[in-house]
């Protein structure tokens, strides 16, 4: 990290050397995220020489009629920053040019440590300073103006020939051949944020109350568009929790392991997964309540966490329902045996709780190739059912059985369970669809998993002759390999024009105000093919995929996307002796990508319009 000397602050004021250091990853929590290209404010063009300023021409300030113009220019490039460096790049530019300033900085308040911290210095830059500074950080009490409420939210100024201005500040500016400063406080939701400073150099004009004013209008304009990328932060962190425990959720932990089972192909890490099932939690549910359920998850969530700390590094997350798990890297087996072990203890001693099945698998333990981060997920979720199955309260881990070991056999449905070894409860040759095992998007694994649910022979499928039933199988199974938002199926009779849903599942919700609404219309409406082109074509045996925004979209489907809040469509039909149909998968930008899946989603709902047909109920 680079050693930052003794230097003029953002208020002007003589810089010690803060003694402490941003961690590498506040670093890269301050990588720029600019809309143009280059760093901000380090452009040429951007740089105003010290002898032409801008203004009117003659040196003076900006009129009104630019000031105006430059609040609603800042205004609008706001309106497409997202994240906090984005704001903060655009605010520090647009503020430097607006206000006819030599350097305009946007600092700040991190209160855990009492410490102002410099995001971006924007314009000419003095000799030590940086546009994104890499450890500019200061104590708040060196600015003691920031931290009173009394001041708040009107600006302050040093200049250099100003005779009651802070000494220390005035040879701080004169050292960095600047005139006068100017301080704003940035205010987000009644407190402050931060500052922005703005400084001029001698040969420029100085500020005034009416600069004060308009540094005070530029500030409120840049809290409105922190606020904004605060609330996106916040959004972006709902996608990746759990709002029930606070744990991460399963699309976080995908990610993880993911990128963790990338380290293991390139440097050999030890890849490491806990997978568990919460006991008695359908009981408890029945008898007591959903309330009382959901405070025994949250319990155990908390002993997941503690837990998860004894693995530096490792993320807790929550699977869904009463499935949780632990994903942790660099670890030996053992280790983590060690810390299912104790998860199981902890799990034994909570009130209201019957414990936990445990599973656990690893890369560092005889199961196998584990070629894909779905394989270590099959193989966790094999060990976790088998120890629910067997009622076990220590953890059954993948690779340590027997020969032939049973998890590892089940995770990959390779061979039969003996029946003299099989666990007490556990069906033979057990089909069990595992977490992970259909989350993929790769053509060749959705035609296996789709045709292998249509040709399953257990009681209670559906008979070769029942058209919804089967089309059905191939909707729900495809929309769950995409990790999709929600299936329609819909009816034409034959030589029909109108399109009527008949069957449908909704997955999650979407953001949108009009998805509740649609849901509950959905089959009571019907819709004239002649409005919908694509559809119609769809229904004689074709398909198509459709993405919001693409161009050369179908207006009437365009809308459709819009109105359930999807992002994207996957679209296919056919006929039989029954009539016309049509199976519809709806995604979100949560899903896999669905480009190029038209042709899956086409062969397999003619596979399932062969045989026999029946009509809808």
């Amino acid at each position: 990290m680079r050693e930052v000397v003794a230097r003029a602050g953002p208020q002007g004021h003589e810089r010690p050397d803060p003694g402490d250091r941003r961690t590498a990853a506040d670093a890269a929590a301050s990588e720029p995220a600019s809309p143009d290209s280059g760093t901000p404010g380090t452009g040429p063009a951007e740089r105003p020489g010290r002898a032409d300023r801008g203004g009117n021409g003659d040196g003076s300030a900006p009129d009104a009629a630019r000031r105006l113009h430059a609040v609603m220019e800042l205004a609008k490039a706001l309106a497409t920053a997202h994240t906090l460096m984005d704001v903060v790049g655009i605010s520090a530019r647009q503020a430097r040019l607006a206000m006819d300033a030599a350097l305009a900085s946007i600092s700040v308040w991190e209160r855990d440590s009492g410490h102002l911290r410099v995001l971006v210095n924007d314009g000419d830059l003095a000799e030590g300073e940086e546009a994104l500074p890499h450890a500019e950080t200061y104590a708040v009490t060196d600015f003691p103006e920031i931290i009173d409420p009394a001041t708040w939210p009107t600006t302050w100024s040093n200049s250099v020939d100003e005779h009651d201005s802070d000494h220390e500040r005035v040879v701080a500016l004169r050292r960095r051949g600047r005139h006068g400063c100017m301080v704003a406080p940035i205010m987000v939701e009644g407190r402050v944020w931060g500052e922005l400073y703005l400084a001029r150099h001698a040969e420029q004009p100085r500020f005034d109350a009416v600069d004060a004013e308009f540094a005070a209008v530029l500030a409120a304009q840049i809290s409105a568009g922190l606020a904004q990328a605060e609330h996106y932060q916040r959004i972006e962190k709902l996608a990746f929790t759990d709002p029930l425990t606070g744990l991460a959720n399963r699309r976080a932990i995908d990610a993880r392991l993911d990128a963790a089972m990338a380290r293991h192909y390139r440097e050999g890490t030890v890849v490491s997964l806990i997978v568990c099932d919460v006991n008695g939690l359908k009981r408890l549910n029945d008898e007591r309540g959903h309330d009382v359920g959901d405070r025994l998850l949250e319990r155990f969530a908390d002993q997941l966490s503690a837990c998860s700390a004894m693995l530096p590094g490792s993320m807790a997350a929550r699977l869904g329902g009463d499935e949780f798990c632990v994903l942790a890297e660099g670890f030996s087996p053992d280790e983590v045996v060690a810390v299912a072990e104790d998860l199981c203890r902890r799990a034994l001693r909570m009130h209201d709780g019957e414990g936990v099945a445990c599973g656990v698998a690893s890369t560092g333990d005889p199961v196998g190739p584990v070629t894909s981060a779905d394989r270590l997920f099959r193989l966790a979720d094999a060990a976790q059912y088998r120890a629910k199955g067997s009622r076990a309260i220590h953890p059954v881990v993948a690779g340590r059985g027997q020969p032939p070991d049973l998890t590892v056999s089940l995770a990959g449905g390779e061979a039969p369970v003996p029946t003299d070894s099989a666990p007490a409860g556990m069906p033979l040759r057990d089909r069990r669809r595992f977490r992970g095992a259909l989350h993929n998007a790769d053509p060749g694994r959705l035609l296996a998993a789709v045709l292998g649910a249509l040709d399953e022979r257990e009681p209670g499928r559906v008979h070769r002759a029942d058209t919804l039933g089967r089309l059905e199988i191939v909707a729900d199974t495809f929309a769950r390999a995409l990790d999709g938002v929600a299936w329609w199926i819909s009816y034409v009779p034959p030589h029909g024009r109108s399109l009527r849903t008949v069957r449908y599942s909704i997955h999650r919700m979407t953001g949108s105000p009009s998805a509740a609404r649609a849901r509950y219309e959905a089959t009571s409406t019907e819709y004239d093919l002649r409005a919908y082109p694509a559809s119609a074509e769809a229904v004689q045996g074709g398909g198509f995929v459709q993405q919001v925004g693409d161009p050369g979209n179908d207006p009437a489907e365009e809308d459709l996307l819009l109105v359930g809040g999807y992002k994207a469509m996957v679209v296919a039909g056919g006929t039989n002796a029954a009539g016309g149909w049509l199976v519809e998968v709806f995604t979100d930008g949560l899903s896999l990508p669905v480009q190029g899946l038209a042709p899956v989603l086409r062969a397999l709902v003619a596979v399932a319009l062969t045989g026999g047909a029946s009509l809808p109920e």
